[in-house]
């Protein structure tokens, strides 16, 4: 394909008619999201850059599908971000104005920026603009991460890694124009945006996004037509709660879920525990993908292949991975027992740098090419990736070990006791590092003992893969993702 969204160019197309996007009553047909994003691209056209007030609604699919007919840039900005992120965001990509629904109240930081208001209504004019395709190369969106190490970096993704990405995952999941995906996911980072609404609109298919998760409306659109669901695992965890109980609806849900092409989680590993308590309830297993927003995705299960708990799946088409010792050389054999390494990947998925930052630029990638992800895995001997965690918080290095957080987590979530978990490492004088385990109980009344859940994990792992310490929290830190903040348990 050459044009990124080819089902909208096509106005007396068979897709012309086909609903796009549904917002709970608020639908748009192709030929009414052509003409609402071409009336406003023909507003910004020629404009450096825009930012785009992202809420869960229509309006923002029509600001960013306006700014990529434009050929103008897009920065998608967190409704709730804070006042310090905001200014940071965009006085580094200094967009020219801001795409806002109507009734939008933006916070007084974007003040300064010409504010052009979305009207999803809009008919674009009879003798419309022309928009040439824009080259592969250039910039289609801006997206900042999550500046968990610093202020927060502006990946600048072309064109080119959007298309790969999505017909990667399209070959994969075979993921056609006949698909209606449902997510409950925000729009402002990848998961949400460019797989769940730009992956749709490529492929001539149909999003229903819920505006807030519940599954009850998970139930509902799984019911009434939908074909695939995405979520993340907070929202896989919350469905295995509900199909867990006697209620009625407990089994009009687990029929929507046994009656779906594909269940999608991605962001964060799926606890094993979950995966097996879907499984059981309703004989369908979700499948995981691995993506970073400065690579989109690399990995993924296939829809034809083994649905493997606890793996991602092998690289997608045109992606290449290593594993690396930390001195960047590969493993020499990555699917030997215990080897672990850090994930490195090239292709066309990847982004073009970070926004005015060569110097963070440079440090990501290794001096032959590839982009160093920071995650650290394990390879089975078929090629199905398992991730152990992130290189900065996840591999605990103890008694001359290198262990993955992600193997112990998911062992203490198997203990009948514990309903949410964490792992982390602190400095020992005498392991190096000890394994601290952070633990929510399913009875806060009487949470397991220490050694109940030290016994339990040495016996389903190693016993040098025991944790040292567990501390009880009623609650785990976590971002809007869902993935849970390591760095808060630390501090």
């Amino acid at each position: 394909m050459t044009s990124l969204l080819p089902a909208l160019h096509d106005g007396s197309g068979s897709a012309a008619a086909r609903e796009a996007v549904r917002f709970g009553e608020h639908t748009l047909t192709y030929a009414q999201l052509a003409a609402a994003s071409d009336a406003l691209a023909a507003r910004i056209a020629g404009a450096g850059r825009v930012a785009v007030w992202a809420t869960p609604t229509a309006e923002t699919v029509v600001a960013v599908v306006a700014a990529l007919r434009a050929g103008v840039p897009a920065v998608p900005l967190n409704p709730k971000s804070g006042t310090r992120e905001l200014a940071h965001i965009v006085a580094d990509s200094a967009p020219s104005a801001v795409l806002a629904g109507a009734g939008d109240v933006l916070p007084p930081v974007l003040a300064a920026l010409d504010r052009k208001d979305v009207d999803t209504a809009a008919a674009a004019a009879a003798d419309g603009v022309v928009f040439p395709e824009p080259s592969p190369e250039s910039s289609a969106l801006i997206v900042y991460t999550s500046g968990t190490t610093g202020p927060p970096k502006g990946a600048i993704l072309p064109r080119r890694a959007i298309a790969a990405s999505l017909d990667a995952l399209a070959d994969a999941w075979q993921w056609t124009g006949d698909d209606v995906l449902v997510h409950a996911l925000p729009l402002f980072h990848v998961h949400g945006l460019i797989l769940g609404v730009l992956g749709p609109l490529r492929l001539g298919g149909s999003v229903r996004h819920l505006g807030r998760f519940s599954t009850e409306a998970v139930a509902r659109e799984l019911s009434s037509g939908a074909t695939m669901l995405f979520g993340v695992p907070t929202m896989y965890h919350r469905i295995a709660e509900a199909l867990g109980t006697t209620a009625p609806a407990a089994t009009e849900l687990a029929e929507a879920l046994a009656g779906a092409r594909l269940l999608v989680s991605g962001s964060a590993a799926l606890p094993v525990h979950d995966h097996e308590r879907i499984a059981a309830a309703t004989g369908r297993r979700v499948i995981e993908r691995y993506g970073m927003t400065e690579t989109l995705m690399n990995t993924g299960i296939r829809a034809d292949g083994e649905p493997r708990p606890g793996t991602v799946g092998a690289p997608l088409r045109g992606v290449e991975l290593r594993l690396v010792e930390e001195d960047g050389t590969p493993l020499d054999d990555p699917t030997a027992e215990d080897a672990v390494g850090e994930i490195q990947v090239r292709g066309p998925n990847l982004f073009a740098g970070y926004l005015n930052r060569p110097d963070a630029t440079a440090a990501a990638f290794a001096e032959d090419g590839w982009f160093r992800t920071g995650d650290m895995a394990a390879l089975d001997a078929d090629g199905y990736v398992r991730i152990v965690g992130r290189k900065a918080t996840d591999l605990i290095k103890s008694g001359g070990y290198k262990i993955g957080a992600g193997e112990i987590e998911n062992a203490l979530l198997d203990h009948p006791g514990v309903r949410e978990a964490a792992v982390t490492g602190e400095p020992d004088p005498d392991l190096g590092e000890r394994i601290v385990a952070w633990v929510v109980p399913a009875d806060p009344a009487a949470p397991p003992t220490e050694a109940e859940l030290a016994d339990h994990v040495a016996a389903l792992l190693a016993p040098h893969k025991r944790p040292r310490t567990v501390r009880y929290l009623e609650v785990l830190p976590r971002n809007d993702m869902g993935k849970i903040m390591k760095r808060s348990l630390g501090a």
